[in-house]
């Protein structure tokens, strides 16, 4: 469809520049039948948007465009509608050229991202969202330098019905997402488990976050810093004990930041969304504020995506948590130094049930290090997890576990997808953490997984 609709603008705009240049037009009959023009193309766009096909996400930058040069064309009809001066015809041909070039701009969300309603959830309940934004101000924003307090926007995934449920009687699951990573990375999993009854709580760490927003409204994008070094720490001529320096600083605040939402919305559960650390609209106070009695403390599970699933499994080791998910994470929390070159782990017990779930790259990196005799997180957490389950998708690359491939493929693919179906991959993933979760966090049957999927 958007391929189509740019051969249609490509078409209209190479015709239009054709037939002036052949009409050698003065400059007010020329902007006459420009903005002529441009109100077609408008309506044109506004007979896509009422059959459906222009509404989408995908196609707002066009949209913004079109607005944009009707404006222009009415100012330059009014400017130019005396003007008895010829039109040039290289102006035309540029005119042409340089419009057909920012149509195409405009145009790339259209052909990087697909139109993705979601994967189909399986459970009983309808689904509903809100948001909040949660304000620590026991810390400061060290990627400020205003005074300002560390915000952390939180999204709600819960049953729909949510009023007519009873107190304490739903399980809480947090989120947290990857580097630079976006709270809506894995819907589908939230939605999953949100059918099921359960509430999900997917949380932005800003500055980590590819973009959220504060409380003023601004919208707040990933730290230059943080984005580049993120790319880069990894190349073999870092000295582990560098490494150590900037992934420790990471994992510091990803940890302090889930911690102070558990104990939040722990807190909340008792008075509510009103008090000063809240920040939320107030058409959803009263939902969340319900949101907040339904769930049961005593059944909280946390996961997370790549540095999110590392942080999950720090702040896992809390008494009040009963069941951790790591999705395809290096467990970076649980280094505690490096001594002569190498990376000390954290040896003690691992209480919690913990299930990590990992790509085939990350399998084959596990057992090199078992091999090798290499001091690895994961590993050495997993061998001294009281309850703890391992598995891998062959052919899945580390975004595989993520939404993303179903929504922009390419750049799904620039940042490590495998040959895995993504769909397949996602619905597989989201059965087995809602089984787990279900085990765990509802005693509800017992729990296993495949050594591969």
């Amino acid at each position: 469809m958007a391929i189509l609709i740019f051969i249609l603008i490509v078409i209209i705009e190479t015709g239009f520049a054709v037939s002036e240049i052949i009409r050698k037009p003065v400059k007010k009959e020329w902007s006459g039948r420009r903005l002529v023009l441009c109100f077609s193309e408008m309506a044109i766009w506004l007979l896509l948007i009422t059959s459906g096909m222009g509404s989408s996400i995908r196609y707002k930058l066009l949209a913004a465009l079109l607005v944009v040069r009707l404006l222009f064309s009415a100012v330059s009809f009014l400017v130019n509608r005396k003007n008895g001066s010829n039109k040039k015809r290289s102006s035309i041909v540029i005119g042409a050229v340089s419009g057909i070039i920012l149509f195409g701009i405009s145009m790339i969300p259209a052909f990087v991202i697909r139109d993705y309603k979601g994967r189909k959830t399986t459970g009983d309940y309808e689904v509903a969202q809100c948001s909040a934004i949660l304000i620590d101000r026991s810390r400061e924003e060290t990627f400020e330098d205003d005074g300002s307090k560390r915000e952390i926007p939180v999204h709600f995934y819960f049953p729909e019905n949510i009023s007519d449920l009873p107190e304490a009687s739903l399980p809480l699951v947090i989120f947290s997402h990857g580097a630079f990573g976006y709270y809506q990375s894995n819907t589908s999993t939230y939605m999953e488990l949100a059918s099921h009854g359960y509430v999900v709580v997917s949380t932005d760490h800003p500055y980590h976050s590819f973009f959220t927003k504060d409380t003023s409204g601004k919208t707040v994008t990933v730290d230059p810093d943080f984005f580049g070094t993120a790319l880069s720490v990894g190349s073999s001529d870092v000295p582990e004990s560098e490494i150590y320096d900037i992934t420790s600083k990471w994992m510091e605040l990803r940890i302090a930041d889930m911690n102070f939402v558990i104990d939040e919305l722990k807190a909340s559960g008792q008075y509510g969304a009103g008090a000063d650390s809240w920040y939320v609209d107030k058409k959803d106070e009263e939902i969340i504020t319900g949101i907040l009695k339904v769930i049961d403390y005593d059944k909280i599970g946390l996961m997370g995506h790549s540095l999110g699933g590392a942080t999950a499994v720090t702040v896992g080791r809390r008494a009040d948590i009963s069941a951790v998910i790591d999705i395809d994470g290096t467990m970076l929390g649980e280094e505690i130094g490096v001594k002569d070159g190498v990376v000390l782990i954290n040896e003690e017990p691992y209480e919690t049930p913990l299930l990590a779930i990992a790509n085939e790259e990350h399998h084959m990196q596990e057992l090199e290090a078992k091999e090798n005799s290499y001091a690895y997180a994961n590993n050495v957490i997993m061998t001294n997890a009281a309850c703890g389950y391992e598995t891998y998708f062959k052919g899945a690359g580390h975004m595989n576990f993520t939404d993303l491939p179903l929504i922009a493929p390419a750049l799904a693919d620039m940042l490590g997808t495998g040959d895995a179906d993504p769909g397949e991959c996602v619905d597989t993933m989201n059965s087995i953490i809602l089984s787990f979760f279900d085990c765990y966090l509802k005693d509800a049957g017992t729990f296993s997984v495949e050594e591969s999927y």
